[in-house]
Formats: C-alpha cells, sequence, structure tokens
C-alpha cells in the first residue's frame, strides 16, 4: 500500500513519549507529520517539540480533540485504559471515527475490553503492539503486528510504515498482542539460554569469544546472541529494554498460554530468572542484567 502524504494525511496524535515512543514520534515527524503530542511528565513533551515541532497538549483528551488518529505508547493495560477512556482520556475530546493506535505491550483480552467501551463511545482500536528496542526505534526498522479489522489497519498502515520496516496484520483484535507477548517470551527465553551457555562455557575452561563466533555462525546462533551476550560478559545494562518489562510480557504470555489450556516451560523458567534479577534491584536495567541472577545460582561472574 502506497503510503499517504503528509501534506493530505489525517492529523495525527501520540501519548506516550519514553524511551520508543519518543523516538517513533520523531519518525514521523522527520517524515512530515505534525503531532500532537501528550506525555506525563510534560517537561518531556516540551523538549520532544523543541526538537521536532508539533503541539504539547494539556491532557490526552486535547489530543483527541486535536487529532483523527491517535497513537498510544505507554507501560501497560492499566495506562492504556487511563490515557484512552479514563477522566481526560483521548475518548473525552476525539470525534466519532476516530481512529486509536496502540502500540503499547498489554494483555489481549485488556486490548478488547478497551476496544469495547471505544466502540461504544463511536471510536475505532486496533493493537499495533513493536518488536524491536531503542536502536530500531530509532532508525524506523521496527517489526509491527497489528490486530484488528482490515479497513482499520489500512487506515493506519501509512503511519506504522513510516515507524516499523516490517507491518504485518496478524489477524483480529487482540491478536497483535498475542504474536507480541509469545515473540518476548520466546526472546527471554533465548536470553536465559545465552546467559546460562556463557556460564557452562567459562565452568569448561572454553574461550568465550571462541564459543560467540561459533554459536553465531551456527544452529545456536540468534538475535538474543547478538544482542545481549557482549553486554552480559561486561556486565553492562544500559537500559534498550527494561527487565521489569519484559518480566510483565512474559508473565502475560504465561497467562495466554493458561487460558489456552497450553503449558509454555521454557518461558516459565525465564520468567524465575527474571524475578530473581528483579529482586536482586535490576528492574530498571536492560534485560540482559538476567544473567546477575544466573551468576547467583551458580556462584560464579562472568569474565569480560
Amino acid at each position: 500500500m502506497a503510503t499517504e502524504s503528509p501534506s493530505t494525511a489525517e492529523r495525527v496524535g501520540f501519548v506516550g513519549l519514553g524511551i520508543m515512543g519518543s523516538r517513533m514520534a520523531a519518525n514521523l515527524a522527520r517524515a512530515g507529520y505534525e503531532l500532537t503530542v501528550f506525555n506525563r511528565t510534560r517537561a518531556t513533551a516540551e523538549a520532544w517539540v523543541a526538537e521536532h515541532g508539533g503541539a504539547v497538549a494539556d491532557t490526552p483528551a486535547d489530543v483527541g480533540a486535536a487529532s483523527d488518529i491517535v497513537i498510544s505508547m505507554v507501560v501497560d493495560g492499566d495506562q492504556v485504559r487511563s490515557v484512552l477512556l479514563g477522566p481526560g482520556g483521548v475518548a473525552d475530546g476525539a470525534a466519532p471515527g476516530a481512529l486509536c493506535i496502540d502500540m503499547s505491550t498489554i494483555g489481549p483480552d485488556q486490548t478488547r475490553a478497551i476496544a469495547a467501551d471505544l466502540h461504544a463511545r463511536g471510536l475505532r482500536l486496533i493493537d499495533a503492539p513493536v518488536s524491536g528496542s531503542s536502536p530500531k526505534a530509532q532508525d524506523g526498522t521496527l517489526t509491527i503486528m497489528a490486530g484488528g479489522e482490515q479497513r482499520d489497519v489500512a487506515r493506519a498502515e501509512p503511519l506504522l510504515r513510516v515507524m516499523g520496516e516490517l507491518v504485518v496484520h496478524v489477524g483480529e483484535l487482540g491478536q497483535g498482542e498475542v504474536v507480541k507477548l509469545i515473540n518476548n517470551a520466546v526472546g527471554a527465553a533465548n536470553a536465559t539460554a545465552v546467559g546460562e551457555a556463557l556460564l557452562v562455557a567459562q565452568a569448561a575452561g572454553v574461550d568465550l569469544d571462541a564459543l560467540v563466533s561459533v554459536l553465531g555462525a551456527s544452529s545456536g546462533g540468534s538475535a538474543q546472541l547478538a544482542l545481549k551476550a557482549d553486554p552480559m560478559r561486561r556486565h553492562d545494562y544500559t537500559t534498550l529494554f527494561k527487565l521489569e518489562h519484559m518480566l510483565k510480557d512474559v508473565d502475560l504470555c504465561l497467562q495466554a498460554g493458561q487460558a489456552a489450556g497450553v503449558a509454555f516451560p521454557s518461558a516459565a523458567h525465564a520468567r524465575d530468572v527474571l524475578v530473581a534479577a528483579l529482586t536482586r534491584g535490576h528492574g530498571d536495567d536492560d534485560y540482559a542484567a538476567l544473567i546477575e541472577a544466573l551468576e547467583g545460582l551458580t556462584g560464579t561472574r562472568l569474565e569480560s
């Protein structure tokens, strides 16, 4: 589908300018969209507008009033409900027919419940969570999995293609969240396996540079190996994706699996490791910090 020219595009609002949202919104601004933005910390929104243009709204309702399409990128389902449907939320200002694109990662049941309440007020919703941490948000190469009616996804697609390299309509409303949660659970399980492999190899006297080189060129290779092996070895937990957010996503995936009657043992193990790292004070760190919990279990520490 050809992308729409910003000069003829619908008015766009953006709620949530955190690590991911600020970068995603910046790509829209660079593509020519003049955004109306809201962030819980107003100074963050003002700094973003000073750099990228657009307007700062006092409330999400003001974003809704100024926009035909509103994108939300916040932490959890409670925040999504608050910014869209709470007092002063987007729904209080948006005109009938406005489209909400929630790009947060929340439970699919939460998405469907929020959609039902928005529909009752004449508003539309798709879920479009993303995969790829802040570097991919920065350069507009996220993977975006969209759930919702075809007409709504088609309406959102020009914006999604500015923010993402791969945009997939995965199914009905809520299925974007299901796919995202499964993806993150697989990623957490893989990152846990990478950490365990590094510890086993070190204990066995293997050169870790050699191990990583061989794994990367063999069946043991993965995105998690490429992204997290070096930070784990250096104990560099500069935040690309918070450990507490990964734990939230894995928990939601396990809940979805339980509702479907299917176990996900590797994800359950990853959750236990993430919980252990969280209790060690690494919730705000990158999830590479899960290595701290694995080191605690083995009583050893990785060498860089």
